[in-house]
């Protein structure tokens, strides 16, 4: 596999680079800050070449732009309530960022270390005790790698020195023409329920049935199709921004979504280690805080889909969701595949 490397603009952290790793039939390239995935090329019907990721055409964007597009999220993704959470006897408070709540982290704003380690694109970054509000040092290290069955591999793993909450992911939003809104994009889900949202978009705590609600994703269904529904879920959100729970055994990597679109042929297959999925419909990618796309498009609403793989959000303040505490001496360790056939 063939990795370049090349100047990607000035930040306020320093110069970005960006890195590009070709395989087979894909073509990503990642950038140092942030450790964003800016492009995807994807061979679509009869061959044509499609960039399947929102992004932008320089680090000065990502610095100043909203939307995480293709960002490395944390060190907690999604919201966390109140943006506080307690951990042994010990309240944490943490920076407001969405309203009175904590979204995602600093991390896509970040400058990382890069290297290449075979065929693999390897950042490594230091996340300090008290960054944000959260306790404990924490060594990161996220591993971007293809495989030889157009695989695109995201391997995240961590480290701390004292007791701490950590939920990774990235968050790439696809659209699977290129082009356009992504409403068509016919999705499948193997997640039978989903964790209820309130308002501001947090979690409650419980669990619902996707079965026969608008958020059913069990049979092949567009995007688009129910997403202006008359749904309190769908109303709260402006749209899909849901946590769908994968299940199955824990650190073992299953294959659960797959979304394909008809206009280019392309066919996503996702797979992953991770407990749960945020299933997020780009209901704000036209917003005024996003600056011009790729080839300086105005990306319109809906522009693309994530499929966010991570533990629950809020876990820290809810005893029945899965645990995110990581101790010292033991490994936070996670990985997404996502595959792409026509």
């Amino acid at each position: 596999m063939n990795i370049t490397k090349e100047l990607f603009g000035e930040t306020s952290k320093g110069a970005a680079h960006l890195f590009t790793l070709e395989r087979g039939g894909l073509r990503a390239s990642f950038t140092d800050f942030g450790c964003a995935l800016q492009s995807l090329v994807v061979s679509g019907r009869g061959g044509r070449p499609v960039d399947v990721v929102l992004g932008y055409d320089a680090a000065a964007s990502y610095e100043a732009g909203g939307g995480s597009f293709g960002a490395f999220v944390g060190r907690y993704a999604n919201r966390i309530k109140g943006a506080e959470f307690e951990l042994d006897g010990e309240v944490y408070r943490l920076s407001k960022n969405n309203g009175e709540n904590h979204l995602h982290g600093n991390y896509s704003k970040e400058l990382y270390e890069a290297e290449t380690d075979g065929d693999a694109l390897v950042f490594r970054r230091l996340s300090p005790a008290g960054e944000e509000g959260y306790p404990g040092a924490l060594m990161l290290e996220v591993r971007y790698f293809i495989d030889d069955d157009s695989g695109l591999h995201m391997v995240y793993t961590a480290e701390t020195d004292a007791p701490t909450v950590l939920n990774l992911t990235n968050h790439s939003y696809f659209n699977l023409a290129g082009e356009g809104d992504a409403l068509d994009h016919e999705l499948r889900l193997l997640c039978g329920s989903f964790t209820e949202t309130g308002p501001g978009t947090v979690p409650t705590g419980r669990v619902l049935e996707a079965s026969g609600t608008p958020l059913d994703f069990s049979e092949w269904k567009a995007v688009g199709r129910d997403i202006g529904a008359d749904y309190e879920q769908l109303t709260l959100c402006g749209g899909y921004d849901h946590n769908y729970i994968i299940g199955g055994e824990a650190g073992t990597l299953k294959s659960f979504a797959w979304l394909r679109c008809e206009r280019s042929g392309i066919c996503m297959e996702v797979s992953t280690t991770q407990p749960a999925v945020q299933l997020y419909s780009g209901n704000h990618t036209d917003g005024a805080n996003i600056p011009l796309g790729k080839g300086g498009v105005r990306y319109p609403k809906h522009a693309g889909i994530c499929l966010e793989t991570q533990n629950y959000p809020c876990a820290p303040n809810f005893p029945q969701f899965p645990s995110a505490v990581l101790r010292p001496g033991e490994i936070y360790r996670h990985e997404t595949v996502y595959s792409f056939s026509v």
